[in-house]
């Protein structure tokens, strides 16, 4: 798909695409809670918890949204994933009575690899980024005709993560800002589409994982580098295509935050709400309590906590 014809496809991706995903998911998802709190700030904060979610993150919403929208072939679904996709689209496919083949690269950790294989999905872990899996995974797919679930870059994917947003509007009307990790792009793209202006959406990565950040200053998708404590969850080395334009017109910033803050966050959600959440779901609260996002005054702020498949032990033992 050539750059027009994907900034054509991203159009489309907009608050009527969300409300039919919303309607199309919505026997299948968790609508998940807010809790409104200071963490650590000034400004009212918000968080919305969609690390309670089923599969452990958000990634469901996108997962039953694409199966749901497709005619499921007999070989079922295929995914590449660092972990939380896997385990949604394994979650969602045995949800479906699919089978699922998932790719993961070695580096996925131990925990994310079983909880792909509890969902009983066949699993195969192998290279070292997520874009060796995607590769791997794209070559058995020409062998057995499975759909397809791409972990951010299709308008199904992207329309199923907005509703993220939807609910968040629902819930907590008043915010002005949105804080939201980036990895590839699914989830802030849905929330941008979502909110189209409506709020500040602000994307939140970590220095070694500066996707969105560097590709908005490139103008375009650009190669970026993966690394650090939250690769494993937002280590794309590319943002997702169909996303970009969605982006560039309703991302308002985007921000780093380094590895010390992100374990930071970890521990306060743990210590004062007793959320245990993984590096990759608590990004966007590190902006905030590390300073790299700093509210405006009378700002209402709204903070996505999007995962928790982490092993306890590494933050409350």
């Amino acid at each position: 798909m050539d750059v027009r014809a994907c900034q054509r496809q991203a159009i489309m991706i907009d608050r009527q695409t969300v409300a039919a995903a919303a309607k199309r998911i919505a026997g299948y998802v968790r609508h998940t809670p807010v809790l409104r709190c200071d963490l650590g700030s000034d400004s009212p904060v918000t968080l919305k918890l969609e690390l309670l979610q089923h599969a452990g993150s958000f990634k469901p919403r996108g997962a039953f949204n694409r199966m749901l929208n497709a005619s499921l072939p007999p070989s079922g679904v295929i995914a590449a994933s660092g972990g939380n996709h896997g385990a949604a689209v394994a979650y969602a496919a045995r949800s479906l009575g699919a089978t699922a083949e998932i790719f993961v690269p070695a580096t996925t950790p131990a925990a994310k690899v079983a909880r792909i294989a509890s969902y009983g999905a066949r699993v195969i872990q192998g290279g070292e980024t997520y874009a060796e899996a995607l590769i791997a995974s794209r070559a058995r797919q020409a062998e057995t005709g499975a759909l397809e679930v791409h972990a951010y870059d299709h308008e199904d994917v992207l329309a199923g993560q907005g509703t993220v947003g939807r609910e968040f509007e629902q819930d907590a009307p008043d915010l002005t800002h949105i804080l939201v990790a980036t990895g590839g792009g699914g989830l802030i793209g849905g929330i941008a589409a979502w909110y189209a202006g409506g709020a500040e959406v602000i994307s939140v990565e970590p220095e070694g994982c500066p996707t969105l950040h560097n590709a908005l200053q490139a103008g375009q998708p650009v190669s970026a580098p993966v690394g650090g404590i939250a690769a494993d969850s937002l280590g794309a080395r590319q943002v997702g295509v169909l996303m970009f334009p969605v982006a560039q017109r309703f991302v308002s910033q985007a921000v780093l935050v380094t590895d010390e803050a992100i374990r930071a966050a970890q521990r306060l959600l743990w210590e004062d709400f007793r959320l245990i959440a993984e590096p990759g779901g608590v990004v966007a609260a590190a902006a905030l309590l590390s300073g790299r996002f700093v509210p405006p005054p009378g700002a209402r702020v709204g903070v996505v906590v999007c995962g928790a498949n982490t092993d306890p032990a590494k933050i409350a033992g």
